[in-house]
């Protein structure tokens, strides 16, 4: 299936750096879309589209919508924006200049509303210390979960990306005796087991995907952040439609039960987008869907 290679390559880069687009000027897109399709390689860059981009171009692309806004005891900002290109790589230096070209590339179409910059910590941990994404589907499982495997022309082998940047409360978190950061998170930091007796709040058991109905499969391609806004979790959820993820943070959120996630108590959610990644085609990025409104 001609998808993004990058969505599901392992092992996940070093570093990577996320950038969140605005229009500026909509007469503008279909010239810097064509310049940014030849930059586009699907692996080293990927490019997701948000309702934003979609809505100003008349164009319908079935699944696509903006990042919810629910109504929870807990905030889960919605910050959707146009575009975001996924830059991923093992020089900070290098993706910092591919990033400055790009958005010299967009302009005037696109402006740059924010970015972030990424980072793999120690193998695939957490600035907390705990594995991140222990659970993760893999291989053709990761296919299955995250690739749309039909549709019509231009959206079969598309994934659908939820994107949070979480701040976490690392002082606070770090300061609680560890019996109660394993409650929180649902596993023991030592050796990554996950706790029979953990509480019904812990983060492994509000999020365990087998446990909705229907089964909640998604590929989580997390790193790690730091900038002056903080610190904490760019959290990247991959899915064959929204759905998975839209569970999961309902149930997070106490929509469910009333049980909000324990991860509430140390961290926050700072952004919140939905973005369309179209799959590959012949020549490149396939983005016809887009384009023929």
């Amino acid at each position: 299936m001609p998808f993004q290679q990058g969505l599901l390559a392992t092992p996940v880069p070093v570093h990577a750096r996320h950038l969140f687009f605005s229009i500026n000027s909509p007469g503008a897109i279909p010239a810097a879309l064509d310049a940014l399709l030849n930059e586009v390689d699907g692996l080293r860059l990927t490019l997701g589209v948000g309702a934003p981009l979609a809505k100003v171009l008349n164009a319908n692309i079935e699944g696509l919508e903006p990042f919810p806004v629910l109504d929870a005891a807990v905030e889960n900002p919605s910050t959707q924006h146009a575009l975001w290109l996924w830059l991923r790589g093992e020089e900070r230096g290098d993706l910092y200049l591919r990033a400055q070209a790009l958005e010299q590339l967009l302009s005037p179409a696109f402006s740059l509303v924010d970015h972030v910059e990424g980072f793999l910590h120690q193998g695939g941990r957490d600035l907390t210390g705990y594995e991140d994404g222990t659970e993760n589907p893999s291989d053709d499982d990761a296919v299955q979960a995250a690739i749309l495997a039909e549709g019509v022309p231009g959206l079969q082998g598309s994934s659908f990306a939820a994107f949070q940047l979480w701040k976490h409360d690392l002082q606070y978190f770090k300061a609680l005796p560890q019996e109660v950061q394993d409650n929180i998170i649902g596993r023991r930091l030592s050796d990554n087991e996950e706790l029979d007796d953990a509480p019904a709040s812990a983060h492994v058991k509000r999020t365990a995907q087998e446990s909705f109905a229907p089964e909640a499969f998604m590929v989580r391609r997390s790193i790690s952040w730091a900038d002056t806004r903080g610190a904490g979790l760019a959290f990247v959820a991959l899915g064959k439609s929204f759905a998975a993820f839209e569970v999961q943070l309902r149930r997070m959120s106490g929509l469910e039960d009333g049980i909000i996630d324990g991860l509430y108590r140390f961290t926050r959610p700072l952004t919140g987008g939905y973005y369309w990644c179209p799959p590959m085609g012949e020549a490149g990025v396939d983005l016809r869907l887009l384009l023929q409104g």
